[in-house]
């Protein structure tokens, strides 16, 4: 985690959380930024974070550990922010059906692959991902149209 952490600050993200080897990163909180400033950070941090595998994936083998998939999943729209819980114990997160999605993207990549919906496309330039299909997400009832980040995009390095 400490690589990936550090990629996500790099990027100006909120790291939100750690779920089992997973993280969920946050851009456009606490810190605002434009819809379209949220999209582009989140596709460059989940490149970086792809282009960072293959090394990280040498240490762990050189361990003797098996290396973790490593998938992304983004997703851009309204959510509630803030602190939630009981008086006993409380987290500062987002909650609502953005979160969901972007999490059940990831739950249907492709080990080294980031899928970004709809939303998070209209921000990037069109040669920078790839249709990837329609999906039939947990909790959706519709087909979910998804794109496959491409990892070597040098458009993404800019604003």
């Amino acid at each position: 985690f400490e690589v990936m952490t550090e990629i996500v600050f790099d990027h100006e993200g909120t790291l939100d959380k750690f779920i089992g080897d997973a993280m969920m990163v946050l851009f456009g909180a606490p810190v605002e930024m434009s819809p379209n400033e949220q999209a582009r950070r989140a596709a460059r941090c989940a490149l970086a974070m792809q282009a960072a595998v293959p090394r990280l994936n040498e240490i762990w083998e050189a361990e003797g550990l098996q290396p973790p998939a490593c998938r992304i999943g983004i997703h851009q729209g309204p959510v509630v922010v803030g602190n939630f819980g009981s008086q006993r114990r409380s987290d500062y997160t987002a909650i609502g059906t953005t979160v969901n999605l972007a999490a059940r993207l990831e739950s249907v990549c492709e080990a080294g692959e980031a899928l970004v919906s709809v939303d998070i496309a209209n921000f990037l330039p069109e040669e920078a991902f790839t249709r990837a299909g329609e999906f039939k997400l947990k909790g959706f009832g519709e087909m979910v149209p998804a794109f496959r980040l491409k990892t070597s995009e040098k458009p993404l390095s800019t604003t």
